[in-house]
């Protein structure tokens, strides 16, 4: 994403102009604009005019148009987002007040203006969109005889790219020439369509899992077919591809695979890899039951307020939290990841589409690492003080 302008006061006012370059892009866009926000983008609309006899002709008009987000559908696997809201101001070609769904595209630029101004989370989402350092993408094929899923680890997302299929004959007693010329018609079919879609010859980690054999199978594959053909590219990377065991060839499968520990300390340095460190570490204080590890909305802002997430605690909350249609909200969670930084404590927000976030997500979008041991922070505080003001002639 490239920054065109920045144009925000003090008082949080004022509007963002950027330029999305890749489809990585779409995703930060998706988590920066919200409901109520204004979006100026160009638009494609369909004109009807009445002709004096009274005929009719349409044409198609290119516009651009600023509207009052209402909805955003996001298609992460397409990159495609499509924003929908009423227009804002008026337009030669478009009422104001009438509803608009602008396409943004990759290379056009689209402006955002926020309703209740810049928070600190959406400059941070800014900031990490515009960032030229980004950790690489990683390329995997999850697969098991006959079944391939070929998917891209972005910093933010996981992205299935495309699915094989093939048929493959079963291996017989002293019959298995069908099964084996099946077996190759595969792997050649994945390796094609792999290429179509990522460069193996990049010097990263090519993931590579099944169960069985079939991953080492198709590893080997790659190597002879590029020592066949003279490929000294893909021969001096074959020390990237990393062969690990997987359940099943289904795409769910992943979330195991990325957390083995081959797989780890090929992507130790990776935003996901780290977010996956952070939900490990609170696992493992959950399961001490020590009274440093919380987690849900009411237990963690009760934590906040009684200052436990200060230098040295760590607060986990899901970027899913931040894309809520309810502006109160937002400030909610918002106003939580500033106290913490403003106590010197850590605020972590994890991607909702990483296995990290999702298990994030079992625990209600949010959990806290405490500095200090803290009880009961589960109860209901109006259970209490019933308790306390209990009629005592009512005690037997």
């Amino acid at each position: 994403m490239r920054l065109i302008k920045q144009d925000i006061e003090r008082d949080g006012s004022g509007n963002v102009t950027l330029l999305p370059e890749e489809p990585e892009d779409m995703w930060h866009a998706y988590n920066l604009i919200a409901p109520t926000d204004l979006l100026r983008a160009s638009a494609i609309r369909r004109v009807v005019k009445e002709t004096v006899t009274g005929s009719t002709t349409s044409t198609r008009v290119h516009t651009n148009l600023l509207i009052r987000v209402t909805g955003i559908e996001f298609d992460p696997q397409a990159g495609e987002l499509h924003v929908s809201g009423r227009v804002a101001e008026d337009n030669q070609w478009v009422k104001n007040g009438a509803y608009h769904t602008l396409d943004l595209e990759l290379q056009r630029n689209f402006t955002i203006e926020k309703a209740e101004g810049w928070d600190s989370v959406a400059l941070d989402v800014v900031r990490d969109a515009i960032r030229v350092d980004k950790d690489g993408t990683i390329p995997a094929v999850v697969m098991q005889e006959g079944l391939a899923n070929i998917c891209l680890i972005t910093e933010h997302q996981t992205v299935l790219k495309q699915r094989v299929e093939t048929s493959i004959p079963r291996k017989r007693s002293g019959m298995s020439g069908d099964h084996d010329k099946g077996l190759k018609k595969f792997f050649q079919t994945t390796l094609e369509t792999l290429q179509r879609h990522v460069d193996i010859t990049t010097p990263r980690p090519l993931l590579i899992a099944s169960p069985g054999f079939t991953a080492a199978g198709f590893q080997k594959y790659i190597v002879e077919e590029a020592t066949r053909t003279g490929n000294k590219a893909i021969l001096s990377n074959k020390a990237n591809f990393v062969v690990v065991h997987s359940s099943s060839g289904h795409l769910h499968s992943l979330n195991e695979i990325l957390k083995s520990q081959p797989v780890l300390s090929k992507l130790k340095d990776t935003k996901y890899a780290k977010e996956t460190r952070y939900m490990d570490d609170f696992m493992t204080m959950l399961r001490k039951d020590d009274g440093r590890a919380w987690y849900g909305p009411s237990e963690v802002e009760k934590a906040v307020e009684k200052g436990a997430v200060g230098g040295g605690g760590v607060l986990l909350i899901n970027n899913s939290l931040f894309r809520s249609q309810e502006i109160g909200t937002r400030k909610r969670w918002v106003a939580l990841v500033d106290k913490v930084k403003e106590m010197g404590g850590e605020a972590r927000i994890l991607s909702s589409d990483h296995e990290s976030g999702k298990r994030l997500d079992g625990l209600g979008g949010i959990a806290a690492i405490l500095t200090f041991p803290l009880e009961d922070l589960d109860e209901n505080e109006d259970d209490g003080a019933a308790a306390d003001g209990a009629d005592p002639e009512a005690t037997i």
